[in-house]
């Protein structure tokens, strides 16, 4: 349940996101999922990959300002009000969310990700509701 994600600081320009994914597909580095958000001056774009630190170090190496943090995956079935399940949960015990993007796996199933003011008792409160880790890694 718990995954490592990158997030990597860019400058929001014309096509820097395109150097970006270059650089990723030049590297061989396959992208899971991703997220980006911006402000008027630079982007942060979180990705999640099958090597976190093998990637942090190319992009680091390439002079990106890159860093790893823990994420919480958790698989939902892909209907009405699964989110909205995990998220009970968390508020429930008390657990912030601070972002968090989702996505549709090949098996039929959702998948979100979230950073949470907590990680461990995210995970340990969601297991105990019966809630699954993305683990497709």
């Amino acid at each position: 349940m718990l995954i490592k994600q990158l997030s990597i600081f860019i400058e929001n320009r014309t096509g820097r996101l395109a150097e970006i994914a270059s650089i990723l597909a030049d590297n061989n580095i396959n992208l899971r999922s991703l997220s980006i958000a911006d402000t008027s001056k630079f982007g942060v774009l979180r990705v999640i990959v099958d090597d976190p630190y093998s990637v942090e170090k190319v992009l680091s190496d390439l002079g990106l300002a890159v860093s790893v943090t823990s994420v919480v995956s958790v698989k939902m079935n892909d209907q009405p009000g699964s989110l909205a399940a995990v998220l009970k949960v968390l508020a429930d015990n008390n657990i912030s969310v601070e972002y968090m993007y989702a996505f549709k796996g090949n098996s039929g199933d959702a998948y979100v990700v979230m950073r949470v003011d907590n990680d461990l008792a995210a995970q340990n409160v969601l297991t105990k509701a019966g809630f699954k880790g993305y683990t497709e890694f």
